[in-house]
Order: C-alpha cells, then sequence, then structure tokens
C-alpha cells in the first residue's frame, strides 16, 4: 500500500498534529520530562500562534484524554456557551434569519483557555509558564508564516483595511499581506499572554498559578477588554451594518470548563470514545452502529461498495444529528436509542443499492421538529462568493491554488501519546483571524461558533442564552480489548467525522497501518445542512479525491451520487496516534503542514 512517508514508530513518545511547530513543540517537552499532558498544553499554545487562520485564544477546544495515573478516560469541554443576550428574538429584530458566519454577532464564550487550563491542572506536571515558552517566544519574536496562512490574510486584506484596522494592525505589518516563509509577531498576544504567565508565576506553586492565569482570563483583565469592547465598539459584518458583541464580562466570570464521561460504542474488539452530543461526536458512533451490520471486510477500501455504503450510513447518521442533537444540560437527547441495536438494525433497512437523495432522520417516541431541509437545499451559495470572507469551516486548501481563495475558516488537530500511555486527542478551533475582528488590548479575536445554532427554539440546536452550540469539533479515543488504544482526529467541520470514519474502517476492516490509513483516498457528502453559514444543503453530493480513479467515480454517479470530483489531494488534515507495544504516529501530507515525531 502505497504511503508518502513513514509511519512513526517509537517506544519513548509520539506527538502528530497540523502543523510541525506544534508536534515538535509537544515532542520537546516529552523530552524535557513532561507527560503527554504538558506536551499537549504546550502544542496547543503554539497552534494558536503558528495557524492563527484555523485556531485562536478566543476559540473553543474539546479534549479527550486517558490518565494513566487513575485508568480514567475524561471529555473536558472547552466549548464556551451563548451570552446572556444572545435571544433568538435578539436576532430575528436585527432581520435575520440565521446568525451571521462572521463578526461580533457570531461570539461565545471564548472556551479554549479554560479547557486547555482544566486539562493542565488536573492530569499535567509541569507549570504554566514554562509551558508557554515556545510560544511566546513565536509572539515576540515571529513565527514562520505557511502558505495557507498566507494566502488567507491575502483574501482578506482588503476587509481589515477598510473595515477592521485592529485586525489589520496585527496581520498586516508595512500594510501588505506577510509573504509565505517571512516571520510574523503578534506583540498584543504576547503582552497578553505575558501579564497572564506573571499572574502565574507570583502565585507560588503549579496549582495557584494555573488558577491565577484561569482567573486573569475570566475574572481579570482580558475579560474587562471584552467587556468594554462589546459596549464600546460595533464593527462591521456580513449584515451589512456595523454590530456589538454580546459576550460581557458577566458571561466570562460564570463559565467554566467542565469534565465528563465520554459517550462510547463497542464495535468488535475497539471501543470508540467521543465528546456528548454538545457536539457531532456521536454521529461517528451511530455511522459504525449501521455499518456493523454489512461487510466492509469484503469491499475494496477504495472501491465504489465501500464508498456507496459508508456514505449511505452517514446520511442516515446526520441527519439524527440534525434532528436530536444539542446541549444535553439542556435538551433531552435520546443517545441510549440512537445507538441501539434495534434502532440502527431498522435504519441499516434503508441502505439500498442506490444513492438516496431523501432526508430521512429516525424517529423517537415523545420527541419531533427538526430542520427545514428544504429551506436548506434552497441556500446555495458559489465557491466564488465566499473570497474575502472569514465564515464556513470546509477544510484548509491546498495553497499551490491560483489565488484568489476563499478565506474560510478551519481547524487544528493534535495527537499526542507518551511512554507511561497518558494519551490526549485534542481538536481546538475558531477565533479565525478572518472571522471576527482583533480586540487590540489582547491581540485576538473572538469566535463565530454561535453561527451553529439554529434561530428556532423547536429544533434541539436551536439557540438559548447558556446553552452550548452542536460543535463540529470531535477528537477521538479508542480502546483495544478494553485497553488505551489510539487517539486521532481532523479538521474539516462536517466532514471531520466522515473522514475519521473512513480512516478507522480502513484500519479495522482492511488492516491499513496509520499512515496507509490517512493517504488512501478520502471522500465527503454534503448531503445535510451545513453546520456553518449560510447552512446550506446538497442533496446526494459526494466530493471524491480524483485518485479513485474513473472506474469507481462513475459506479458511483451510475449509482445516483452527484459525484463532484476534487483535487488528488484535497480530502481532510487527519493525525493519530496508537499504543500497542510500541507507539505509532502517523500525519497527513494535504495542506502541506502535519507532521508526526517520536522516538
Amino acid at each position: 500500500m502505497f504511503t508518502t512517508r513513514p509511519e512513526i514508530l517509537g517506544t519513548f513518545g509520539v506527538a502528530a498534529s497540523t502543523h510541525w511547530l506544534a508536534s515538535q513543540a509537544a515532542m520537546g517537552v516529552l523530552e524535557r520530562g513532561g507527560n503527554a499532558f504538558d506536551a499537549a498544553f504546550a502544542g496547543g499554545m503554539v497552534l494558536q500562534v503558528a495557524e492563527p487562520h484555523l485556531n485562536g485564544p478566543g476559540g473553543d477546544v474539546p479534549i479527550i484524554v486517558h490518565d494513566a495515573r487513575t485508568h480514567e478516560t475524561r471529555v473536558i469541554c472547552g466549548q464556551g456557551p451563548a451570552p446572556a443576550m444572545a435571544t433568538i428574538d435578539h436576532y430575528r429584530g436585527l432581520g435575520l434569519d440565521l446568525v451571521p458566519g462572521m463578526g461580533l454577532l457570531a461570539a461565545v464564550v471564548p472556551g479554549a483557555f479554560g479547557g486547555w487550563l482544566m486539562m493542565l491542572r488536573d492530569h499535567g506536571t509541569m507549570g504554566f509558564g514554562e509551558l508557554m515558552e515556545t510560544a511566546l517566544g513565536y509572539a515576540e519574536n515571529g513565527v514562520p508564516v505557511c502558505a495557507h496562512m498566507a494566502s488567507t490574510i491575502a483574501a482578506v486584506a482588503p476587509w481589515f483595511r477598510e473595515h477592521w484596522p485592529d485586525s489589520a494592525a496585527v496581520y498586516l505589518p508595512n500594510g501588505d499581506a506577510p509573504a509565505a516563509g517571512s516571520l510574523l509577531p503578534n506583540k498584543p498576544l504576547a503582552r497578553t499572554w505575558r501579564r497572564l504567565i506573571d499572574a502565574a508565576d507570583a502565585a507560588g506553586d503549579r496549582e495557584a498559578g494555573i488558577e491565577a492565569a484561569r482567573r486573569g482570563w475570566y475574572e481579570g483583565f482580558v475579560a474587562a477588554a471584552i467587556d468594554a469592547y462589546a459596549r464600546e465598539r460595533a464593527m462591521l459584518d456580513l449584515t451589512g451594518a456595523p454590530q456589538r458583541c454580546l459576550v460581557t464580562g458577566a458571561d466570562m466570570a460564570r463559565w467554566h470548563a467542565t469534565a465528563e464521561a465520554p459517550i462510547g460504542y463497542d464495535y468488535g474488539a475497539h471501543t470508540l470514545l467521543k465528546c456528548g452530543p454538545w457536539s457531532q461526536g456521536p454521529v461517528l458512533l451511530q455511522t459504525f452502529a449501521l455499518l456493523k451490520g454489512l461487510d466492509l471486510d469484503a469491499m475494496d477500501p477504495t472501491g465504489p461498495d465501500f464508498v456507496h455504503t459508508v456514505v449511505e450510513a452517514f446520511k442516515l447518521a446526520f441527519a439524527d444529528r440534525e434532528t436530536f442533537y444539542g446541549d444535553p444540560d439542556v435538551v433531552d437527547v435520546p443517545l441510549e436509542t440512537l445507538l441501539s441495536d434495534a434502532y440502527n438494525d431498522a435504519r441499516r433497512e434503508l441502505i439500498g443499492d442506490e444513492a438516496s437523495a431523501e432526508w430521512r432522520p429516525g424517529e423517537v417516541p415523545g420527541l419531533a421538529g427538526g430542520v427545514d431541509y428544504a429551506a436548506a437545499c434552497a441556500r446555495q451559495v458559489g465557491e466564488s462568493e465566499l473570497v474575502g470572507f472569514g465564515f464556513g469551516e470546509p477544510t484548509v486548501s491546498r495553497p499551490d491554488v491560483p489565488e484568489p481563495q476563499a478565506a474560510t475558516g478551519d481547524t487544528c488537530h493534535l495527537d499526542v501519546i507518551d511512554r507511561d500511555g497518558n494519551m490526549v486527542s485534542v481538536t481546538p478551533s475558531g477565533g479565525w483571524l478572518q472571522s471576527s475582528p482583533v480586540i487590540p488590548e489582547l491581540g485576538f479575536c473572538l469566535g463565530t461558533r454561535a453561527q451553529m445554532f439554529w434561530l428556532d427554539e423547536t429544533i434541539p440546536s436551536g439557540l438559548a442564552p447558556g446553552k452550548r452550540p452542536r460543535t463540529t469539533l470531535t477528537p477521538t479515543l479508542v480502546l483495544h480489548d478494553g485497553e488505551p488504544y489510539m487517539a486521532c482526529g481532523t479538521p474539516g467541520g462536517d466532514q471531520q467525522d466522515q473522514w475519521q470514519a473512513i480512516f478507522l474502517a480502513r484500519h479495522f476492516h482492511h488492516g491499513m497501518n496509520l499512515q496507509q490509513a490517512i493517504d488512501a483516498p478520502a471522500f465527503h457528502s454534503e448531503h445535510w445542512p451545513s453546520s456553518f453559514h449560510p447552512r446550506q444543503a446538497s442533496p446526494a453530493k459526494l466530493v471524491i479525491e480524483g485518485r479513485f480513479g474513473a472506474a469507481t467515480i462513475d459506479a458511483l454517479a451510475e449509482r445516483g451520487h452527484r459525484v463532484a470530483v476534487g483535487d488528488d489531494w484535497s480530502e481532510g488534515r487527519l493525525s493519530a496516534a496508537s499504543r500497542n507495544g510500541v507507539l505509532k504516529a502517523a500525519a497527513n501530507p494535504r495542506g502541506m503542514q502535519g507532521y508526526a515525531v517520536g522516538r
């Protein structure tokens, strides 16, 4: 089986991520005696400055950890909720039927910092300031600008110059977009981090220092700067008018990251562990619950039968995502039913030989409602209409695509395993430089995750103050025969659990190693409503890499799939790490940024 690079093997530790600097920063912490949680924290902070077009301090983060000391696997929720003033009536009063995909109206409480700190406090061993050193150095002295970061900034540069001057001050040095390969500092962000480090150092011991940094963020100067910005500034967005941020200092102060048990599903010798239905994570579990009754072993992993079967399972699972998922602290999500054998045995009968163009969510007694699928199908926006605007979250485009490109948002991923068996799978995102204006005192922008709410109180993922948006962010941890085995994940919005399911199915059923399963040609469906503005759906649309070949592509079209053939290397940015005697890791060649390291 062809691979672009070797599967990394080692015994001491491995790290894999969407950017080589983060992978190496994480590995450097392991070499200095830190554990996987220390390493992931350091790598995550580097991602915020190395990939600010893909994540940022004002974004969100779900984390799955396995702690070898306690033998426990936990989910840490760094997904902030809607602010108190974010009501459906408020948006409707502005003449909106969807939450905008960019600008201040789309902000929720920034949860990433709290999520990272909870992981470090509860599972790490090193201090906050020590682990911030590498990221701080890049913010102060400049980080090498990757090709996609350069093209993203170039795409939004006219908007920055005309409408968001504080963003221009950070990302357009000397008035111009930075060139790929140049160094780009973020001095205001460095000052923010330095103040938090000083507060942590003054607190004394490790845990007190972490708490001091958290208070500085959620109750101190960071919250105060966000509160003042919300009251004093109105910034133009795609509504065509200047809008104010709804997040206040009070929203910041009342929120804390939380930890909970993962949602699990047994699939043969493996147990898949995901975040709860405040994420789209259970859709992966539902997909495998449907596939469990089908003979994937007998299918060519790059043939039309495999692609068709997996895509038709996706359609059913994602229809249930739109119908039933939401913040389980606020709405009743029937996961026990959705993952049951009886429910999936009945749903599996809907998978036929032809591609379905129908919207087919399941039925659960006592629960009703759902999205307006016809309206989603009517909302069709071409790629050319997205140029220069920072909404959406498909996946990172190739740096060799000619300008102009759409400056859409995306995500990062990081996996770390150490020699003791500690594991981290984390998918940080949001706070994209192109999606919301920089707060000048802080050097970063807020996220736009509120665009994932529907302005319909009858839908489980409908907007309400204090409610978490049903995020697309979805890291994965896998057990094998009950023992922690693999951490994996990918950027890509609605594609995240599609690409992970394809990767895992090929690994489980066809014996592909981590790198082989990542490199193999991939695909995704756009049948259901996008989680991102403008929330469009494309019935039976299947996007497939050109490497599948004409025979597979033609066979899929004959079955009724609306096939769109993408570039040969255009689907996903997976990374993965595993432990089964030997430590292993792999990362995606797509996007030309991801690397795995280890020894």
